[in-house]
């Protein structure tokens, strides 16, 4: 896995963490809503780093 996309991926993991505490903590169910999907799309970037590197072994 590229370390920039593996970055990239736990950079968006992280803030998806961060937004949707925020917005559970705030009372803002869009916000947390949002953060949950940040999150989902920062661990789907891994899995498809994880399968790039699987196919090129």
């Amino acid at each position: 896995m590229s370390a920039t996309e593996k970055a990239k991926a736990k950079v968006e993991q992280l803030t998806g963490t961060v937004k949707k505490e925020t917005g559970r903590a705030a009372g803002n169910d869009q916000t947390a809503t949002e953060g949950a999907g940040d999150k989902v799309k920062g661990n789907l970037r891994e899995a498809k780093e994880k399968i790039k590197d699987a196919f090129r072994d």
